[in-house]
């Protein structure tokens, strides 16, 4: 909506309240046209904020503008705008460089050149299902490839720092699914909301070809053996669901070596919880950087031990791909060169290059068609043009990630399975679960941040286990290279510094290059109750019931968060931070989901509590199988994705003999 007269100054008299002028320009400048862009086109459904926030600002001075809810929003949006436009940068001390976009090239096919059968459909091209594709491919089957996403340049996926798929901005990523078209159902403290996509609600991952990995910070580590059989190690919690898995460490062993070899990782050391790897990662490290220097002589004070983050970025120039050029904008974007490994630039290239493998895009699976003995015969297809058709299969691998799997398996009810295909159990979204974050901020006296990329250098696994009164523990490590929007909102978010005036753009000049932050995942425990269901009442733009996410977080979480975001609070202490924040997990209210969602179709040997066999074939389906974290018991203390593209491997391979 275009702004009016009046609007427009207002706006621009809170930009110039909000971060003022001084040696350096205000948000003045170019404010009216960054919100007017975000109304058109990014966020139409803030008009009425918008204009709500404009009202209260009118007239009004700064500290009654934050008081208010919508005020302080706007102010923040304000600030989001100001510090990731170019123009600031120079400000905050932040720098990146420029480098010439280098993008793996994949032959995508146009929907009107799908053939009317494949032996078998797989639906999402992410890690699990771009590593089962390779393998389904390689072992002469034909197959197709479903992704509903675009296949975006790289330049698109790298430019932007607000509309990124891990800005908190609010502003719609190159890489969501139909901002506008695919809404969600949160339920938080009971409270239903339909929200889209860049909204924290809507529990989002990256719709592309490659799914997250193609924006991921690609941190590649092993779930551990206990991580394999929580409820042997720690019993059940009262309200949790934790179990183990039906599979142990050793299974997927060879498949974690296989994964690391194929798509690439770099790193060194060996965590304390497993034993060395079966085979050596096929490249050393990135060299450490300078904020990994002062952790480690921290960490070995303290009496920790560390290890170099494994990543799934080449350290060096690996299987046709450069090394990395430590950039510095690594999670949330594309590799400018392509270092970063993703199924799209090493598993779907090899599956293409079969000659049995065909790629679609922006396409939506929206159900499993079965016959009349229940068996499934085909997917349903549907696009955003009007097309629509049913591919004929002998076999599908859903992998679409722990809310869209599951949605497409409740989607395809039927006369024998009227709950939903899979379902005869109320299985089917059960046990969603993703990653309650720990961590700590700090401040330093001196400049600690480097800006070397991808950040990620350093990390302790000494609590990922064995913490008294702890039911697991996590990993922690230092944190991507932020930008300045993201290190706006980690400074202001932790109240290190005001959110605006004089003061706050002071702060933020002097701290932006002062700040660490030391953080990882925990181990959930789980419940029943977190869930992903279909809402009938809510459709996307093509009728199709969209998903509603409810549950709440366990408050065994709720302590593991506290015990490792005090670890992260002491190593940032003992590293020389003269100020510290750690964050909380909110509202217990709300359930677990985001970049690591997992578990809402979880594995096991009982149909009456889980909805695949241990090699991922749906109960009652000799045919369908999922490959993607939605299996997942447990989702470690760790990052998923290697244990995703591992398990994948494992049952693709199964699947071929």
């Amino acid at each position: 909506m275009p702004l009016s007269e009046q609007q427009r100054i207002v706006l621009e008299r809170l930009a110039e309240l909000a971060v003022p002028a001084d040696e350096y320009p205000s948000a003045e400048a170019g404010v009216v046209e960054f919100v007017e862009r975000v109304l058109a086109e990014d966020r139409p459904d803030w008009g009425g904020r918008v204009s709500r926030a404009l009202e209260v600002a009118a007239g009004a001075g700064l500290e009654e503008v934050l008081a208010d809810g919508d005020g302080a929003w706007l102010v923040r949006l304000v600030a989001q705008g100001y510090y990731a436009d170019s123009a600031a940068w120079g400000m905050v001390g932040w720098r990146t460089g420029s480098f010439e976009s280098v993008q793996a090239e994949l032959v995508v096919t146009p929907r009107s050149g799908l053939a009317d059968r494949y032996d078998c459909v797989v639906v999402g091209s992410g890690a699990g299902g771009g590593a089962a594709a390779q393998v389904l491919a390689e072992s002469g089957r034909s197959v197709l490839v479903v992704e509903l996403g675009r296949y975006p340049t790289t330049d698109s996926l790298s430019r932007d720092h607000l509309r990124n798929p891990r800005s908190v901005s609010g502003l719609p990523a190159v890489t969501d699914p139909d901002p506008a078209g695919r809404p969600r159902v949160s339920v938080v403290d009971g409270v239903r909301r339909e929200v889209l996509p860049p909204d924290g609600g809507w529990g989002n991952n990256a719709f592309t070809v490659g799914g997250g990995t193609r924006v991921y910070g690609a941190q590649a580590w092993r779930f551990v053996p206990r991580d394999f059989r929580m409820a042997t190690t720690y019993g059940v919690p009262e309200g949790s669901a934790l179990a183990d898995w039906p599979i142990s460490y050793d299974d997927l062993e060879p498949y974690y070596s296989l994964a690391e070899q194929r798509f690439g990782v770099s790193g060194g050391g060996v965590d304390p919880w497993h034993d060395a790897r079966s085979i050596p990662l096929p490249m050393p490290p990135l060299p450490r950087t300078g904020p990994a220097d002062r952790l480690a002589a921290a960490a070995e004070r303290l009496g920790w031990g560390t290890l170099d983050v494994p990543l799934l970025i080449n350290s060096v120039d690996y299987q046709g791909r450069a090394g990395c050029v430590r950039c510095g904008q690594c999670v949330g974007f594309a590799c400018p060169v392509d270092a970063k490994s993703g199924t799209h630039n090493t598993a779907l290239p090899v599956a293409l290059a079969t000659g049995n493998c065909t790629l679609v895009t922006e396409t939506t699976a929206e159900r499993l068609v079965t016959d009349s003995a229940g068996r499934v015969t085909g997917v349903a297809l549907v696009a955003s043009d009007g097309w629509r058709r049913t591919i004929s299969c002998g076999e599908v691998v859903v992998a679409a990630g722990a809310s869209e799997t599951p949605r497409l398996l409740l989607n395809s009810a039927h006369d024998g399975e009227p709950q939903g295909l899979g379902n005869n159990q109320d299985q089917v979204g059960r046990h969603l679960q993703a990653h309650v974050y720990a961590g700590a901020v700090g401040l330093f006296d001196d400049e600690v941040a480097d800006l070397v990329g991808p950040g990620a250098s350093i990390a302790t696994c000494d609590f990922r286990h064995g913490n008294d009164g702890i039911v697991g523990g996590g990993m922690l490590a230092n944190e991507f290279v932020p930008t300045p929007a993201a290190t706006y909102d980690y400074l202001t978010g932790a109240g290190l510094i005001p959110p605006a005036g004089a003061a706050g753009k002071q702060a933020m000049r002097r701290e932006a290059r002062r700040m660490l932050r030391v953080v990882g995942p925990i181990q959930e425990v789980s419940s029943a109750e977190s869930r992903v269901r279909v809402d009938p009442s809510v459709v996307d733009r093509f009728g199709n019931p969209v998903v509603e996410i409810s549950g709440s977080i366990h408050p065994e979480d709720v302590r593991a968060q506290a015990f490792m975001s005090a670890k992260a609070k002491a190593w940032l202490e003992e590293a020389g931070a003269v100020r510290t924040a750690v964050g909380g997990v909110g509202t217990l209210g709300r359930a677990s989901s985001g970049q690591h969602q997992a578990g809402s179709c979880r594995m096991g040997n009982d149909p009456a509590s889980s909805v695949t066999d241990p090699y991922g074939r749906v109960w009652g389906h000799d045919n369908v199988w999922i490959a993607d974290a939605s299996l997942h018991v447990t989702n470690g203390g760790v990052n998923p994705v290697l244990t995703v593209l591992a398990n994948s491997l494992r049952i693709a391979t199964h699947l071929c003999t």
